[in-house]
């Protein structure tokens, strides 16, 4: 692999490794004398106080199995890095900053991995995001490529024209928000957070329905996992615990989820994989358009 192509892989791809996951399989002793953190500040306070207390009482079982769960276990510069307004991929340039932002690295990199993907293909004619562009304009009915054409691409296709800019490009720019992005979530990140006060925490705790948890975790390239928790009262809809970890740290977060899915099942909690009820499927129409 070059070095551009270290570059390009190395904010949502840190490692690649092929495990036995059932070796990892524990069941709820294996929570006695785990040490959780729980972010608040950093994603728990975006939450829903329904989520929040839901998802409470179940890091209030897993103390029950002898876990200790630490509250305040922030990463030390989410102020910086995690949005108060929900997933947003273009934070650092919403700050001002361009070369802060994950968006700068991602505009860069989908222009030269579909320009790569598609040299690949043998069935069709498009070979770079200016064929896939054009496309979309010359078929503005069903594609959407033009703003206020298709109901359901309101904007047109303003992502890909925003990569199409950047022509590929690797410059100044790009190279710096793929430092700050790699060094920020990671070592000043998700790494200092599991090294709150000296401890050595077996995971940090988040409610994954809050995007910004994946997305500091997706950036870093560190794996992160879901145990369902339940639905939402309102619309039937799961949500659930996520437990972060650093990187190559699969084998730790099978174990864990592990035993606390072992722990819902057998403590009878209502607040496990529950089937959704899907109460609202009917209210919002998704928007076509007959030409």
């Amino acid at each position: 692999m070059s070095t551009s192509d270290t570059a390009t892989y190395s904010i949502g791809f840190c490692c690649e490794a092929y495990y036995n996951d059932a070796q990892f399989l524990t069941n709820k002793a294996a929570l006695k004398g785990a040490v959780f953190g729980l972010p608040w500040e950093s994603f728990w306070v975006y939450a829903s106080q329904e989520m929040q207390e839901k998802l409470l009482a179940l890091v209030a079982l897993i103390e029950g199995a002898g876990a200790t769960v630490v509250n305040g276990t922030e990463l030390p510069n989410y102020k910086t890095i995690v949005s108060p307004n929900g997933w947003n991929w273009d934070y650092g340039t919403t700050r001002g900053f361009a070369n802060e932002s994950e968006y700068t690295v991602v505009k860069v990199d989908f222009y030269n991995d579909i320009k790569r993907y598609l040299s690949e293909l043998e069935n069709t004619n498009i070979r770079s995001l200016e064929d896939i562009v054009q496309y979309n304009i010359d078929n503005v009915g069903t594609e959407g490529g033009l703003p206020g054409k298709h109901p359901a691409f309101q904007s047109g296709q303003d992502g890909f024209l925003a990569s199409l800019e950047t022509k590929g490009i690797m410059d100044k720019t790009y190279y710096q928000a793929l430092a700050f992005c790699q060094k920020s979530t990671r070592e000043d990140g998700i790494d200092a957070a599991l090294a709150h006060d000296g401890l050595k925490l077996s995971a940090l705790l988040v409610p994954s329905d809050v995007g910004q948890t994946y997305q500091i975790a997706a950036q870093a390239g560190y794996p992160m996992i879901t145990l369902p928790a339940g639905t939402v009262n309102t619309t039937g809809m799961p949500f659930g615990l996520g437990l972060m970890n650093t990187a190559w740290s699969e084998p730790e977060l099978i174990k864990w989820a592990s035993a606390i899915e072992d722990l819902q099942f057998f403590s009878g909690t209502q607040y496990k994989r529950t089937s959704p009820k899907w109460y609202q499927y009917l209210k919002k129409n998704v928007p076509v358009l007959n030409l």
